[in-house]
């Protein structure tokens, strides 16, 4: 359930409320609105009675969640969210993009790719020093290297690094190194790994399993910002469907309906949606069009040599040709009013 404090409420009064949900057992989670505070109850639904609350000074209304996931919904907040990722907004209007290399494979390749997507506009880095792979016979990444490399194509760039982390062992290692934890796909659903990425001061990029409803999507971003960390970054990067002619089906649908359901962000991976190079610059436009809060691609200095994932990672004049499209339909977006 959430506590609606009136918007007059006190700093006194609010610590009341805290304190009192604390009393009882439950978590509370507050969200300083525009206008109003609000305060999330989390715990056994069956013990949650309304009537504790709304006696106390200062409440304007105790309304419960229907929804199964509380702290992402809209009725827990109901301002878009936006996370400040090393000085770069995300949300409620601001938009990213974020480029690189599927994996980290030399300091020549990520430091060239990272100039590469500085020139034209990306606004972070993203790179897998960390690689899970369909085969255990594939490139894995460079571990701890492919970290450091990551941590010098930044200080060359300034641009903030995004990189996955596979294991809840390794999320302090890669916290040192990264500005955006990613979960990818195949750990969606690890919930441990959830509540340990839940627990640190770093913003978190969460793909949706490529099986995964919706439902199931929001419930692992629940996992994260129920252990205190509300810099969630939700990702689709599209789902597996009887369609052959494609890697996946990047489902567009979602991202209006994660508008509607959650304050948080939704960013698209066109990449890994559809696997081939060709549909990326297409489908980026199109994630644009439908309100995505930016787009993440796989772009690398000579992608036919690519490692990992080389037919659908784009080449640095594709990448030149996507970001010039952006600012042509970003500018058109506008002329609409």
């Amino acid at each position: 359930m959430i506590i609606i404090m009136e918007s007059n409420s006190s700093h006194e009064q609010i610590e009341n409320v805290v304190n009192t949900v604390k009393k009882l057992g439950f978590r509370p989670h507050i969200s300083y609105g525009e206008e109003k505070t609000i305060i999330g109850v989390i715990g056994d639904e069956r013990q949650l009675n309304e009537s504790l609350f709304k006696s106390l000074p200062g409440v304007e209304n105790v309304i419960p969640i229907l929804k199964p996931y509380k702290l992402v919904s809209r009725e827990f907040k109901k301002e878009s969210t936006i996370i400040n990722i090393d000085g770069v907004l995300i949300g409620n209007g601001h938009r990213v993009i974020i480029a690189g290399p599927c994996s980290v494979e030399n300091e020549e390749q990520i430091i060239k790719s990272a100039k590469i997507a500085k020139k034209y506009g990306a606004n972070l880095l993203r790179g897998g020093a960390y690689k899970p792979r369909t085969s255990p016979y594939s490139f894995q990444g460079l571990g701890i290297e492919g970290l450091k490399l990551l941590q010098k194509a930044k200080q060359i760039t300034g641009l903030p690094i995004v990189t996955e982390v596979m294991e809840t062992s390794e999320v302090e290692e890669v916290a040192e190194f990264a500005d955006v934890l990613q979960i990818g796909t195949r750990n969606m659903q690890n919930y441990r790994l959830l509540k340990a990425v839940g627990k640190i001061n770093k913003p978190v990029l969460l793909k949706r399993g490529m099986s995964a409803t919706l439902q199931e999507f929001l419930m692992s971003a629940e996992y994260i910002l129920s252990e205190g960390n509300y810099n969630v970054i939700l990702c689709e990067r599209g789902i597996r469907t009887f369609v052959d002619y494609t890697r996946n089906t990047l489902d567009l649908n979602v991202i209006p309906a994660v508008k509607k359901l959650s304050h948080l962000p939704i960013i698209v991976d066109p990449s890994h949606g559809t696997g081939k190079r060709d549909f990326v610059i297409p489908l980026s436009l199109a994630a644009i069009a439908a309100g995505a809060d930016g787009i993440i691609v796989e772009m690398h200095p000579e992608p036919n040599k690519s490692i990992s994932d080389a037919d659908q990672t784009i080449s640095p004049e594709q990448f030149a040709e996507l970001m010039s499209k952006i600012k042509a339909l970003e500018n058109l977006i506008k002329s609409w009013g």
